[in-house]
């Protein structure tokens, strides 16, 4: 008997991405087994756990494990569990729509991607699960019943945009993917996925390792030439954290890390430790090669799965990985834990939190490591990651150190590489003492700022700080191996102090400029009173002829746009307005204010001249009408 019989469509992305999937380039497409099987060996973890938690849910957990079956006749493929199952409500959420926010910039994407390596890519990075069986079926069924539940569901799809889905009775405990396999002779498909042999080879390369057994009736051929059909395991179901580092290979490694993450690339580095003594634990650790598409965006899930004792507890574990190495995939396998332990008390539980510390210090010493020993390979991890990891100066006083240890930065030296701190201290010139830096939203902003000029007149290199999480951790975050890190766009800077003894000559023509200059500085501070809080000289600009700075303490115009786009109340910050006394215009205005004293045309000069240097470090006019009338009427007058 079956009721409730509906004909549905696939959400919009969903449709996109079984059109993708239908018509794939992926040359591998045996990955699809390696996805359902994935899938039924998560459906069995949580009936284990949901069975020991919950006495009542009246389940049959006695021999769990994964059953695949094949009809050669009828080219069709079924994997099959006794796991937890799926309610008609989570077949449509799960499985009918794709409910992750980015999707259909994805698939974007995947559609203008004319490479079909790039396309392979960008599959890779959603880890499409499910989906796969379009690669090689004309019609996929799903019969599926939840554990404790009466009634099962029975959903269909053609892969052509709707699916069917009925409510039925007398189904089996779990779920039953079966596929109706593509003709074996189309271009498209150019393996035998009916053919026993070829299901062996996969599960064997792809999901040994899983814990549950696999199974397939097998035939085999007896000395008398009769063939029997025998159910076979097909996978050595051995741990492969708890297995020691010596009797794993790589494309083991390889291999678990995809079933893990349900990425289809290789990890960039594998970590495999075994912590004892007070507490013991395994874990099995990967830096993947690229940045999931929701590495940035709010709500996504991260951290390692939990397991105790080999008993699956928990997906994306956050206690145990902060937010900062939210890339980080892979099992934790505690001993002492308890099972039923919740997300709240983990929180608290001394043990995660000691496993924390030591599972965060060994992630930051591998790329340590990888820094010192795989140029190449770091700057992929730096290029993918490098954003989050500095998200943990921030919020990881413990690790600080550890985590400037690693970070590196572009800079003034060489537009195509970027620098660590250690490189940058180690070419240092001679009588330096400070690690410049400075901080914008674009590299071409900030290299062609006047706060540059004598930096680059005189050879010093500067860090380019051009993310926004830069323009905060260096409010934290004061030095590095006992040098300061100072910003080029606050408080004083004389390079001279660096790089020579300032002789008696000129401090004596220092002085005689500063004197020079006192009655305009003076006025130019009166006039421009309610935008700036000084006007000075300055000893930081070779060609332009004026530049806006902070005092050393002082937040930066962009942080201060952030926290008020943030929503927090940040009184206005006045900056101090520099003069280059050898630009043209600043010694023109000098010399037409000792001559005519306070006017409006020197006070309209002096409005432009700040509003310049606004400009020219990437700030907003308060007033950009007013900026244009009066600089048209300048100009007009030199006619």
């Amino acid at each position: 008997m079956s009721t409730r019989v509906e004909t549905l469509e696939f959400q919009a992305e969903a449709r996109q991405l079984l059109h993708l999937m239908v018509h794939s380039m992926y040359s591998n497409k045996d990955i699809f087994l390696r996805e359902l099987v994935s899938n039924a060996s998560d459906a069995l973890d949580k009936l284990r756990l949901e069975t020991l938690v919950n006495k009542d849910l009246g389940a049959d957990a006695s021999d769990l494990h994964i059953a695949i079956e094949v009809d050669q006749e009828q080219r069709t493929l079924t994997v099959r569990d006794n796991g937890i199952g799926m309610s008609r409500d989570e077949v449509v959420q799960l499985i009918g729509t794709i409910a992750k926010s980015g999707t259909a910039e994805l698939l974007q994407q995947m559609r203008e991607s004319k490479d079909a390596i790039a396309s392979q890519d960008l599959i890779g990075q959603f880890g499409v699960g499910f989906y796969s069986s379009f690669m090689v079926a004309d019609r996929v069924l799903l019969l599926t019943r939840r554990a404790g539940e009466g009634q099962a569901t029975r959903w269909e799809s053609g892969g052509d945009g709707t699916y069917t889905i009925e409510t039925v009775d007398g189904a089996p405990q779990g779920t039953a993917v079966t596929l109706h396999l593509k003709p074996e002779n189309t271009e498209d498909h150019l393996f035998d996925y009916a053919a026993e042999h070829k299901i062996k080879e996969i599960v064997k390369r792809y999901s040994d390792f899983i814990a549950w057994p696999i199974r397939m009736d097998v035939e085999h051929s007896g000395d008398d030439g009769e063939t029997t059909r025998e159910t076979e395991t097909l996978n050595s179901m051995k741990a492969l954290w708890a297995r020691p580092r010596d009797e794993v290979n790589e494309d083991e490694y390889k291999e678990f890390y995809k079933h893990v993450s349900h990425d289809w690339n290789d990890p960039l580095s594998t970590i495999h430790m075994k912590a004892e003594g007070t507490f013991e634990y395994e874990a099995l650790l990967f830096i993947p090669d690229h940045a999931p598409f929701d590495l940035f965006m709010r709500g996504a899930k991260r951290g390692v799965q939990l397991y105790v004792k080999r008993v699956f507890i928990m997906d994306d574990c956050e206690a145990l990985m902060p937010e900062y190495l939210r890339f980080v995939k892979g099992v934790v396998d505690a001993q002492d834990l308890s099972l039923n332990v919740s997300r709240e008390l983990l929180q608290q539980d001394r043990q995660i939190q000691m496993m924390r510390r030591r599972l965060v210090k060994k992630v930051l010493g591998t790329v340590k490591d990888l820094m010192a020993t795989n140029t190449e390979g770091y700057l992929t991890f730096w290029q993918a990651f490098g954003r989050a990891v500095k998200e943990g100066l921030l919020s990881d006083f413990e690790n600080q150190s550890a985590i400037l240890d690693i970070v590196s930065f572009p800079s003034t030296s060489d537009p195509e590489q970027v620098v660590s701190l250690r490189q940058y201290i180690d070419r240092m010139k001679d009588g330096q003492q400070d690690i410049y830096y400075v901080t914008g939203e674009s590299r071409s902003m900030i290299e062609n700022s006047p706060h540059m000029e004598a930096f680059q007149a005189k050879g010093y290199e500067v860090l380019l700080l051009i993310d926004p999480v830069d323009e905060m951790w260096v409010e934290t975050v004061h030095e590095y191996d006992g040098k300061a890190l100072k910003s080029i766009a606050k408080g004083q800077v004389d390079l001279d102090t660096v790089d020579e003894e300032k002789d008696k000559d000129r401090e004596a023509a220092t002085e005689q400029r500063k004197k020079d200059f006192a009655d305009l500085l003076s006025w130019m501070a009166t006039k421009l009173g309610d935008e700036v809080k000084e006007v000075r000289l300055s000893t930081r600009l070779t060609t332009s002829p004026a530049c806006l700075v902070g005092d050393a303490q002082d937040v930066t115009p962009t942080l201060e746009k952030m926290y008020r786009a943030m929503g927090h109340e940040v009184p206005p910050i006045k900056r101090i307005l520099e003069l280059n006394p050898t630009h043209p215009l600043v010694t023109g205005l000098r010399e037409a204010h000792t001559a005519r004293g306070d006017d409006a045309a020197l006070a309209e000069t002096t409005e432009l001249l700040h509003g310049m240097a606004l400009l020219a470090e990437g700030g907003e006019l308060g007033d950009p009408s007013r900026f244009t009338r009066l600089l048209a009427g300048r100009l007009a007058s030199t006619l």
